[in-house]
């Protein structure tokens, strides 16, 4: 039944909804879906109906950090920014979300636009600059939430500095993110949280992705003594002796894991099958993020899989990239653009798929196969 409905919405978004929707700026589209899911999950009937997408085994189910995740397909942060529909995307099918990113000041972002479809090269070009409502009010909003919406589906917080002037010195920075984090800790709110040092579209760029600044900003953060997971989301574009770099300091401060990783900054060299004029600002999403990401998934791996959980970001668009980031090393995925492509049944398809996958391979659950790439020395 549910394999039926999954069919029938793939082919209605691909042959009804996604036209009408790709001839709308992606700007408005954005908005007008958080609003009309704010309105849907306060309807039982609404609620309810996108249950049918849902996809369910004992084989997709995991302990993370202590926390029960039903599914290891995630929400990537940037989508629900100010976290206002936690409950849609839980009935959709996402076995985690990752919300945000959240400041501790509001901030309204860059100047619009803030997206750019790439439809052929299946990726977003995003310049949004971190619009948030600011961490006081979505910690009021959280707290309204009921109880049962996180359980077996936890919530991340991602955090970040403010886009702003006045945030640009590296101690306002540190502050920025220190009063974020002891405000939802201190108020319990969030299952985890996700440290964004790698947001290049922002006032002052990404001061905290070089060693010594990095080390500080989480020396700051480990006396905070914060009682939720930590991970820290990590930029894809640096050199690889840079990126280890990076996880040479992580491993020696309190954080449990890693989200890898961010936007694609260089155009160069990108396969693109569109236009994309030099006056469009902003970083690939999607498809050209592919196989950098799943490349430093295994490698972070290969060094840390014993110390850090790594939640795999980039190019996923069907269970078989969703599995290629798991067999990397990967314990978690998230996604975003895959969505938007392809519909929102499409996490129902990547859990119905990985337990095929599974099933072929000869694994019993996912953790089984996570890893199991990155170990032979492929990638």
């Amino acid at each position: 039944m549910k394999r039926a409905v999954r069919r029938v919405t793939r082919l209605g978004y691909k042959r009804l909804a996604k036209p009408v929707l790709f001839r709308q700026h992606p700007d408005g589209v954005h908005h007008r879906l958080i609003r009309a899911a704010k309105v849907v999950q306060k309807l039982p009937l609404a609620r309810t109906l996108p249950r049918l997408w849902v996809h369910t085994s004992p084989a997709l189910k995991q302990e993370v950090w202590g926390l029960a995740v039903a599914n290891p397909v995630g929400l990537s942060a940037g989508f629900d920014k100010n976290i206002d529909i936690a409950t849609v995307i839980r009935n959709v099918g996402f076995g985690f979300m990752i919300g945000g990113s959240v400041t501790a000041e509001p901030c309204d972002g860059n100047p619009k636009p803030w997206f750019y479809r790439l439809p052929h090269t299946k990726s977003l070009v995003v310049h949004a600059g971190l619009p948030n409502q600011g961490v006081r009010r979505i910690a009021r909003r959280l707290e309204t939430y009921p109880r049962q919406v996180f359980e077996n589906f936890p919530l991340g917080v991602s955090v970040a500095k403010t886009n702003s002037k006045a945030s640009v010195s590296e101690r306002a920075a540190i502050k920025d993110y220190c009063t974020s984090l002891s405000m939802l800790d201190t108020r319990n709110l969030g299952q985890f949280f996700e440290i964004n040092i790698s947001c290049p579209n922002t006032f002052g760029g990404e001061p905290f992705t070089t060693p010594e600044k990095l080390d500080r900003l989480l020396t700051k953060i480990d006396l905070l003594k914060l009682t939720r997971p930590v991970v820290v989301k990590m930029p894809l574009n640096l050199k690889d002796s840079d990126f280890d770099a990076l996880l040479a300091v992580i491993v020696r401060h309190e954080v449990r894991g890693v989200t890898i990783a961010n936007l694609l900054r260089d155009r160069e060299g990108v396969d693109s099958r569109d236009a994309l004029p030099a006056s469009i600002k902003g970083n690939l999403s999607g498809a050209p993020t592919r196989a950098k990401s799943t490349a430093l998934i295994a490698r972070t791996y290969r060094q840390y899989g014993d110390r850090l959980t790594i939640i795999g970001v980039g190019g996923i668009f069907s269970a078989e990239d969703a599995y290629e980031k798991i067999r990397a090393g990967a314990t978690l995925v998230a996604l975003i653009t895959g969505m938007i492509f392809e519909g929102p049944q499409l996490v129902g398809e990547i859990n119905h798929g990985l337990e095929q996958l599974l099933k072929r391979d000869g694994y019993k659950t996912i953790a089984d196969a996570v890893g199991i790439e990155a170990q032979k020395g492929v990638y």
